[in-house]
């Protein structure tokens, strides 16, 4: 780890005072308490997964719900919650939320060899809890989002380190839970960790056929929810979408042209988070960049596609800050995410189902960034302070292009 004077990374390396602890426990303290005050069932969102868990435990269809988006598997995961009381539920979910996102800050931070007691480790997680409003939004609704944002950046943590079959397995309990990390199928495929593939697709596939053969309508994630899915015909749903798929149609882009725009730009995202793969670099990076550029790019034509989404994505990318040619030391990466501060009132975006607009912007400006990153930039990627030979004992060799990764 760098630690020099020459660049920021040394000073964001240290080890952070007292004062900047007291202020981030403080924060995430009154985040956590007004919750508990303003929601009942642990949030809007996790109310809806627990309602399934309550419609089965009685007998019925938890499919009968259009708004229940997930699989089987995730009604049995959420028959526990509904056996408890909602006072109880009001307590327990966002503190569970809030201890989730911050062992997830946790595990990007180790993944880049970051000490947790540094600046950056309580500096970045408070302007995340304070400066990102999609933080403070997912801790209100309870949403199961929060199951990837601490997948994510522990499955590149066991990946980065070789253990690729605990990484596969990680994903695949979190896709079971809540399918939104199922891109990273890609990752594996691109490192051709066939073994560790097959554990990813296995787990939540498994999980999922012994729920459904509990349910009274088996077949109801097919017959229903994926049918919803591909339509997107939800009018309340489609107000606070973010993928362009979902945006242009409201500025006037018919509806075929929007989503044919949207999964082209997909595609291309793909194209280069798999140049990034192959290209140079510390292997964090790459582990982290890639998967970036890949969850991104299937937030452009996934239906829905919310503003909290991008927390997946965020923690392992800013957590590279170091790195003296990682993404996050980019202008547009922070210039994306301006819309996001809290409190700052934005001309006719001011009401709720206008704040799509901003969310898409957000996630058209970081996913371009990332992609033209992973093409342009990263042939810049290095240690912290751009110093060669600094990380090397915790870090793998950068490999040449084209060269076999890991």
């Amino acid at each position: 780890m760098a630690t020099g004077k020459s660049d920021i990374s040394g000073w964001l390396v240290r080890p952070a005072s007292g004062p900047l602890w007291a202020g981030l426990v403080t924060v995430l303290g009154a985040l956590t308490a007004h919750t508990v005050l303003v929601t009942s069932d642990g949030g809007m969102d996790n109310a809806i997964v627990v309602d399934a868990g309550r419609t089965w435990l009685d007998g019925g269809s938890p499919y009968g719900d259009r708004h229940f988006l997930y699989f089987p598997s995730a009604v049995v995961a959420a028959a526990p919650q509904a056996l408890l009381p909602r006072s109880v539920l009001d307590v327990a979910v966002p503190v569970a939320v809030v201890l989730a996102l911050v062992l997830g800050w946790a595990c990007a931070l180790l993944l880049h060899r970051v000490p947790l007691r540094s600046r950056l480790a309580v500096l970045g997680l408070l302007g995340l809890a304070a400066g990102f409003a999609p933080f403070g939004q997912l801790v209100r609704l309870g949403n199961w989002t929060v199951t990837a944002v601490l997948a994510l950046p522990l499955c590149l943590l066991l990946a980065s380190r070789g253990r690729w079959a605990a990484a596969g397995a990680v994903v695949g309990v979190a896709v079971a839970l809540k399918p939104l990390l199922a891109p990273m199928a890609l990752l594996f495929l691109f490192a051709r960790r066939w073994r560790a593939l097959a554990v990813l697709v296995l787990v939540p596939a498994a999980a999922s056929v012994v729920a459904a053969l509990s349910l009274p309508d088996p077949a109801g994630f097919l017959t229903r929810t994926l049918p919803f899915l591909l339509s997107g015909d939800d009018a309340f749903v489609r107000l606070y979408e973010a993928s362009p798929a979902a945006v242009l149609p409201r500025l006037g882009v018919p509806g075929v042209p929007a989503t044919l725009l949207a999964l082209l730009a997909a595609a291309a995202g793909v194209v280069c988070a798999y140049r990034r793969w192959r290209g140079p670099g510390p292997a964090e990076l790459r582990l982290t960049e890639t998967s970036a550029g890949l969850m991104l790019s299937a937030f452009l034509v996934s239906r829905p596609s919310y503003d909290h989404y991008l927390l997946v994505v965020l923690p392992p990318l800013l957590a590279g800050l170091p790195y003296a040619g990682a993404v996050a030391r980019r202008p547009w990466f922070w210039l994306a995410l301006v819309p996001q501060l809290p409190g700052v009132p934005w001309p006719w975006l001011e009401p709720g189902r206008r704040r799509a607009f901003r969310d898409a912007f957000t996630l058209c400006a970081l996913t371009v960034t990332v992609a033209y990153h992973c093409v342009r930039g990263a042939r810049d990627a290095d240690g912290p302070s751009g110093a060669p030979g600094e990380r090397r004992t915790a870090v793998e060799p950068a490999q040449p292009a084209g060269a076999e990764p890991f």
